[in-house]
């Protein structure tokens, strides 16, 4: 674990947002892909829809993973209110997504 939890928390988030990014990209998820192509860049609205769209076809974990991930956003980097232990805490999904992300790498 890196041993600050406000640069560490920001280090998962993104993370996390590349490894949804990537995820639609892989899985084609046009709407999405529709409305970020349209606009030129992601909001945070995509990427719920996104996570949303995934965990239909993946598992809960990918939303989980947003979920945790926009906690610490908040809750670590912008307001430095939370731990480390709150890291730790919410790190399984996190890891999840990106071992699911891992898989394609092996095809």
């Amino acid at each position: 674990m890196h041993s600050d939890p406000i640069q560490a928390s920001e280090k998962l988030y993104k993370a996390v947002e590349e490894a949804i990014k990537a995820l639609t990209i892989l899985d084609n998820i046009e709407e999405v892909l529709e409305k970020v192509k349209e606009r030129g860049r992601w909001t945070i609205t995509d990427l719920d829809k996104a996570a949303r769209n995934l965990s239909k076809k993946k598992g809960d974990f990918v939303l989980y993973a947003l979920d945790e991930v926009w906690v610490l956003h908040v809750w670590v980097f912008h307001e430095a209110k939370l731990s480390s232990d709150a890291i730790v805490a919410r790190l399984p999904p996190i890891e999840k997504l990106i071992s699911t992300l891992e898989e394609y790498r092996k095809d």
